[in-house]
């Protein structure tokens, strides 16, 4: 026989452990019926990415994601907006040229051109040039890391020139090398070269007008002075002589 705390404990704790046990089976068969949910749409996925697959509405994958799932494609990489990797450099200092430049920005990469502008009478540099580098990545880093530098008191300008405006003989002669002309010597050789009787006498008629137009403003401006004779070396033509034979 049951005693009296027996019963009374019976019928207050038997109902909740009843009501524990059903609330647990309730939450399992919804967590049981969530998953069939989630594995319904996960399989309504994958059969979707097969359908557009086979029908060609998305390309071939490179690769399946370690978290399953359908196949993905690697992300496109970007195309270089400069592909001839030429830079202009411009306000070049005076003795910054072709050596010291191959060796300063070999710093960077390989260099496969580099020309200066040049006078082609002087050979004098004129402050601008061109350079190309074989990595057109490289020429990019080049123009934002060298743009507006300051050297010798000189704030270098250097742009990337796109593929389309590369002018197709610019890199013509680059490797040409100027000898420039002595003036000093080509005036001294015209001044002390031998002249004929014509051109002698030329040159004396010559020095007589510049003397005769300042006597002139000496004249004039009402100077008493006078001026030297000016003599002129003029060499007189030589006489032809005619012999008697009698």
């Amino acid at each position: 026989m049951e005693t009296l705390q027996e019963l009374i404990d019976n019928s207050i704790f038997q109902p909740v452990a009843s009501r524990r046990k059903a609330n647990a089976a309730r939450n399992d068969f919804s967590l049981l019926k969530d998953a069939k949910k989630a594995l319904k749409k996960r399989l309504s996925k994958i059969s979707s990415s097969s359908t557009q697959l086979v029908n060609g509405k998305q390309s071939s994958a490179d690769f399946l994601p370690l978290e399953g799932g359908p196949a993905r494609k690697s992300p496109a990489l970007k195309e270089l907006k400069n592909k001839s990797g030429v830079l202009y450099v411009g306000r070049i200092p005076h003795g910054f040229y072709e050596e010291e430049m191959k060796a300063y920005f070999a710093q960077f990469g390989t260099i496969k051109r580099l020309r200066i502008a040049r006078n082609k009478k002087t050979g004098k540099s004129k402050h601008f040039g061109f350079m190309q580098f074989e990595d057109p990545e490289v020429a990019e880093i080049v123009a934002e890391s060298m743009h507006n530098y300051l050297l010798f008191e000189h704030l270098l300008q250097v742009y990337v020139i796109p593929q389309e405006h590369v002018h197709p003989k610019l890199w013509k002669g680059f490797n040409y090398r100027y000898n420039p002309v002595d003036r000093l010597q080509t005036e001294r050789k015209r001044h002390d070269k031998e002249r004929t009787l014509d051109e002698h006498r030329r040159l004396v008629g010559r020095i007589m007008k510049r003397d005769q137009k300042r006597r002139k403003m000496i004249e004039t401006a009402g100077l008493d002075y006078e001026c030297p004779e000016f003599v002129g070396d003029v060499k007189s033509v030589p006489k032809k002589i005619k012999f008697d034979l009698d």
